[in-house]
């Protein structure tokens, strides 16, 4: 990274450009406006290190190059940086300050298998069969160690009291990396965390998820010719498929919540060959926790009676599970006027026509590129979509969330479509909006301490007598285990 990003350059973008548009307010708070400057003067530094990490193209645990430059980029804005924390090689935490409150900010920076794409506006894989940044990881992590960089500034020059501290967090696509840094105790003392992520609009996250447990089922039998003497097998495959199929049947018979996946990941290697060996991945998810422990168990459960039909055994492995969003509406009020102060984000013709050529490609109303600043939303019982261990940490942190827009509206997320967007300039403008609206809440929780209080009995109020307990396997994490 150019230590020449890292200071504020004669040319530097006016904190009033249409990249990050704001609204006038009648008393500007001079910290909000100073954060602004700072994360503006490093914007081209941002860009040069979210485009590394798209370029890097790692996934899961396998993050080394793009952690490596993070945590660089973390020591070069005076961080104290210590890494390889929780088991896992790839994560690190940033940290600078001393004393209370301590604010914490996440950051992921993982890719998805199979999603390499080139910054067009059509299906165009940069390296065949590689990963790609289909959730904008690249973006998130600079975002919002960013948005740390500039409240460190303010303490180094005592303009704010307390410690801050940036949490690299690997692995969010599969294992859930955060689940092994809380098992560690990594978060146990920090006050309030932060928590983004690229998405299609611009808004304050207030609504829970999908709870979620992911687990491994092998099937293990007899080899034999297909041909000429089958009756001396014991098909793994046979039992494979009627576990699938019993999965299937069940969809019936759960509450309309639910989710349940399976990924094939091996079905036997030849034709001619009664397989002795078949793996899936399976994954169960419902709005809660509280429903989804019986359908998880009853899946789990389902694979013992395909075994016996098939005459196979059988073994279940759990990978690893989350908890849904324990929401905090009191901090969330807070994020909201910092993004009403902001404003929107604005866009080239060239953006929005981009775009367009995005939503066409993929089969969606061409309407371009949508950054409006909603109200506040209510939080839903059942909020579907996906799932994210930052459920975990927001269990045993109240944790502030929000999202903004890093690709066109509607476009669908874990694919190629989202890879070119966060290469390109509509996905390092979110990532910049994302870091000052961050700064600013970080701000607010700073400077005013009865809404650190709020916030803090907001959270021991819903959250009760739960006892967090997180669904990760004994031992240490799963490195090696790949996809």
């Amino acid at each position: 990274m150019k230590k020449r990003y890292l200071v504020i350059a004669a040319a530097f973008i006016s904190a009033t450009s249409p990249l990050f548009a704001q609204k006038n307010t009648t008393k500007p708070n001079p910290l909000k406006q100073t954060v602004q400057l700072t994360i503006e003067s490093r914007f081209a530094a941002m860009t040069e290190l979210s485009d590394q990490i798209w370029a890097f193209e790692e996934i899961a645990f396998q993050e080394v190059k793009s952690s490596a430059a993070l945590s660089a980029y973390a020591e070069e804005l005076g961080f104290k940086v210590t890494r390889g924390v929780g088991e896992i090689p790839t994560a690190f935490v940033a940290e600078y300050g001393s004393g209370s409150p301590i604010i914490g900010i996440m950051g992921e920076f993982d890719g998805l298998p199979g999603l390499s794409q080139n910054k067009v506006p059509f299906k165009s894989p940069l390296h065949e069969d590689a990963p790609g940044h289909g959730c904008g990881h690249n973006l998130f992590g600079v975002a919002s160690l960013s948005a740390a960089g500039a409240i460190k500034d303010l303490i180094a020059d005592g303009k704010i009291k307390g410690t801050i501290r940036f949490y690299g967090t690997p692995a969010e696509e599969k294992f859930f990396g955060k689940l092994w840094m809380l098992r560690a105790g990594l978060m146990d003392d920090v006050d309030i965390m932060m928590d983004w992520h690229p998405e299609d609009q611009t808004k304050t996250d207030v609504q829970k998820g999908l709870a979620l447990v992911d687990f491994i089922v092998e099937f293990n039998g007899q080899a034999a010719h297909a041909s000429a003497d089958p009756w001396n097998g014991r098909s793994a495959s046979d039992a494979l498929e009627l576990y699938t199929n019993g999965i299937n049947y069940f969809r019936e018979h759960v509450k309309p919540t639910v989710r349940m996946h399976y990924h094939i990941q091996d079905g036997g290697q030849v034709v001619n060959v009664v397989p002795d060996y078949s793996r899936l991945w399976v994954r169960v998810r419902d709005t809660s926790r509280e429903g989804l422990m019986p359908v998880w168990k009853q899946v789990e459960k389902m694979a013992e009676g395909a075994a016996i039909l098939a005459n196979v055994s059988h073994k279940v492995t759990l990978v690893s599970g989350v908890h849904e969003i324990l929401v905090n509406r009191s901090g969330s009020v807070a994020m909201q006027t910092n993004l009403e102060a902001l404003g929107p984000i604005t866009y080239t013709e060239e953006e929005q026509s981009f775009a367009k050529k995005i939503q066409e490609a993929t089969g969606k109303p061409q309407i371009g590129l949508v950054s409006v600043i909603k109200p506040l939303e209510e939080t839903l019982e059942h909020s579907m979509g996906g799932s994210t261990d930052v459920g975990d940490v927001s269990w045993v942190v109240p944790t502030i969330r929000m999202t903004a827009t890093t690709a066109p509206n509607g476009t669908p997320w874990h694919s190629w479509a989202v890879v070119a967007s966060g290469g390109m300039s509509i996905g390092h403008k979110g990532m910049g909006y994302a870091a000052k609206a961050l700064a600013m809440t970080m701000v607010d929780l700073y400077q005013n301490e009865t809404l650190r209080n709020e916030i803090k009995a907001e959270f021991k109020a819903r959250k009760g007598d739960y006892v967090y307990k997180g669904i990760v396997p004994d031992g240490p994490p799963p490195l090696n285990a790949g996809y």
